[in-house]
């Protein structure tokens, strides 16, 4: 697959969740894409468009998708956990650290070059917090790839127009937009962020020009939404 200057080759992990939908949605929308390649358990259903190919694969077996990257310019990894609490460290661990770092170690062999990670906010390798740590840790391994451009996206709590686990998340998705406002200054990058928006954020950015290690938070996540509107 030859992929002209001005279109994209993307290959994804996780477009079945919640931010991988919304920003499958928007790469859908867009033009200037050559292929979309969609890899997960299962396909996706109601995806038509013709410069999609989707592949059933096992995302704990590299070998399983190896033949589907070359060719790829760019790469989008939104797969995780939705609710860390309600599985083991070690099975989190698995699915949110290995499996992803192995994905971005095969793009890398394949020859990506640009590679994009849905994390979270106030992650760092030397976090106290599990979950934090061991996201920091992954983000560090990624650096390590030196793929031409990193992007690591960091929401806070992130917005969906359903509620998805249960009475606490309810709870949540019903108080966090009233304390948008009140988070400001270096706190402006806790305020939660419309699923949709997000989403957007991540297909429009894989457009824009950029080198090296980025970081993306609240106040990103709406300029670059901005740049293609």
């Amino acid at each position: 697959m030859t992929t002209k200057p001005n279109e994209q080759s993307i290959v994804m992990l996780g477009a079945s969740g919640a931010v991988g939908t919304a920003a499958l949605n928007s790469l859908l929308s867009l033009k200037n894409i050559q292929q979309l390649t969609l890899l997960g358990r299962n396909p996706i259903p109601n995806v038509n468009a013709d410069f999609v190919k989707q592949y059933k694969i096992n995302i704990h077996e590299p070998k399983s998708y190896l033949d589907y990257l070359p060719g790829h310019r760019s790469a989008i990894c939104t797969l995780g956990v939705g609710e860390p609490s309600k599985i083991s460290k070690e099975e989190f661990i698995k699915i949110d650290k290995t499996a992803v770092l192995n994905f971005a170690i095969a793009c890398k062999n394949a020859g990506v070059k640009h590679f994009e990670l849905l994390a979270s906010v106030g992650i760092h390798a030397e976090s106290r917090f599990f979950y934090l740590r061991a996201k920091g840790e992954l983000v560090e391994a990624l650096k390590d790839l030196n793929f031409d451009r990193l992007s690591i996206f960091q929401p806070s709590m992130i917005l969906t127009p359903t509620n998805r686990y249960g009475l606490s998340q309810a709870i949540t998705l019903k108080v966090w937009p009233y304390l948008n406002p009140l988070l400001i200054g270096g706190l402006r990058k806790y305020r939660g962020i419309p699923v949709d928006v997000l989403g957007q954020a991540m297909a429009n950015n894989i457009f824009n020009n950029g080198k090296g290690y980025e970081i993306l938070q609240w106040d990103q996540f709406y300029s670059v939404t901005k740049k293609r509107n």
